[in-house]
């Protein structure tokens, strides 16, 4: 069982720069895909970043080269550092865990429900 709490949302002007945390507790997290999502009113449910158990990072088409997720092994924090953010980047950000095969934004998004997610943090960008 995983438990996930995410922090760091707000409200940014377009252009800036946000960085969310996920703290993670529970037995062997860290074997886990881990990723985001994001719920954005209007869209469907979005994978946007994932980092896989060996360290790979993979990124959706839409935030590619602006987001960066990243793992804090020592104290067990997952991060998305959203860099040069648009306002379509607006919404709830929910941090997941899941086993799959083949991490993606997309496979995490896929077995969310057999997975952890967190209650979300709001991230408004104008």
């Amino acid at each position: 069982h995983v438990q996930l709490v995410e922090s760091g949302g707000g409200s940014v002007q377009a252009g800036g720069t946000v960085r969310l945390s996920c703290r993670a507790s529970g037995d062997t997290k860290w074997a886990y895909c881990m990723g985001w999502h994001r719920a954005t009113p209007g869209k469907e449910l979005e994978g946007v970043a994932s980092v896989s158990p060996d360290g790979t990072p993979t990124y959706s088409e839409s935030v590619k080269g602006r987001f960066t997720i990243s793992k804090d092994n020592d104290n067990d924090i997952l991060f998305l550092d959203m860099n040069n953010l648009l306002p379509e980047d607006t919404g709830i950000y929910v941090c997941a865990a899941a086993f799959v095969s083949g991490c993606s934004p997309d496979t995490l998004l896929q077995n969310r429900g057999a997975g952890w997610n967190g209650r979300g943090t709001q991230v408004t960008v104008s």
